[in-house]
């Protein structure tokens, strides 16, 4: 999981091609299937409620996303198997967003995985939208989402453009945070220097 500070947070991910292999930082190509199903295993083990590729390192256009039976309450409840409650899950390649409802809603408290122990209420987001993706399968699909769904879905295609639910806050409540967003940095700094020193043992490997 990249955290907050790691530079592929903030780039625009490019669009992904059909049937093309995706390497995540530190593992060996894999299908977008494979990567699919891992960061839909991640999700839930984060308890969260979606994971963009470039969560995982992965600048590329696509995110997992699942609806659960209780909504915005998916991440609490203990250690109880969110599986079980989910009603639908989403992988979407090269998503397109449109505006249905302009009307701004701000009524839901908002996180992210890559910034842990941070929620905020507050952040506006249209009520409702339309997305256009291609599924697993290289197939063209169309959905509407509105409330919940819907912002999940504005937050994720957020994080494909480089943007993190708080930059839509006034700059005081990142001043708010402002210890625990340097801890995350550091966290972060610390994480590329270590995989940084993986992928350099391993090339030597290959190597030798």
């Amino acid at each position: 999981m990249r955290l907050y500070g790691d530079p592929v947070l903030r780039r625009k991910a490019r669009v992904l091609k059909p049937g093309e292999p995706l390497t995540v930082p530190g593992f060996d190509p894999q299908s977008v299937r494979e990567v699919a199903d891992q960061m839909l295993e991640t999700m839930f083990e984060q308890r969260g409620v979606g994971l963009a590729a470039p969560q995982v390192g992965l600048p590329v256009r696509m995110f997992v996303a699942v609806e659960y039976e209780d909504d915005e309450e998916e991440n609490e409840g203990g250690e109880e198997n969110l599986r079980s409650r989910v009603l639908r899950d989403f992988v979407m390649i090269n998503p397109v967003m449109s505006v249905i409802d302009k009307k701004k809603d701000r009524s839901y408290q908002e996180g992210c995985l890559s910034i842990p122990g941070i929620y905020e209420e507050g952040v506006p987001r249209a009520r409702a939208v339309q997305v256009r993706y291609t599924d697993l399968d290289g197939k063209d699909r169309t959905i509407e989402a509105d409330d919940y769904l819907a912002r999940v879905f504005q937050h994720e295609i957020d994080h494909l453009d480089g943007v993190l639910f708080l930059d839509h806050l006034p700059a005081e409540i990142m001043e708010d945070h402002r210890k625990a967003l340097t801890a995350l940095q550091r966290q972060a700094k610390t994480f590329l220097s270590d995989l940084a020193e993986h992928e350099r043992r391993k090339q030597l490997e290959r190597q030798g």
